[in-house]
């Protein structure tokens, strides 16, 4: 059963590297090109869920967490989605807008950590 990059969101994928956030934009310009050492996907899906960043040679998924992930919805919402990911063996990554926006290279430096 294939679970990466279903067809059905295709669309929504494109949609949302159109429409990035500025903290996605931020973060993306540090990881793509293999800046870090390691090929980073952005809205990349797996299973029925779209990823912020995806490495997959680390298996890691970076997610940014704005205001609408702060309600009790949310925060449950994102537990189920993250039981699912380390299930399948990945590492998942949060941080939050305001992390990105005011010390981006302390982010920059938790991720890398990761990855060596």
């Amino acid at each position: 059963m294939k679970i990466h990059n279903i067809r059905k969101l295709l669309e929504r994928r494109k949609e949302l590297r159109t429409n990035q956030t500025p903290q996605e934009e931020k973060l993306w310009w540090y990881l793509k090109n293999k800046r870090l050492g390691f090929k980073f996907r952005r809205q990349y899906s797996t299973g029925g869920y779209i990823l912020d960043f995806y490495c997959k040679e680390k298996r890691l998924i970076i997610e940014i967490d704005g205001k609408v992930h702060d309600t009790k919805e949310a925060r449950e919402y994102d537990k189920i989605r993250d039981k699912f990911f380390i299930e399948l063996n990945y590492k998942v990554l949060r941080f939050k807008n305001s992390e990105i926006e005011n010390d981006a290279k302390k982010v920059i430096e938790k991720i890398k950590s990761f990855l060596q």
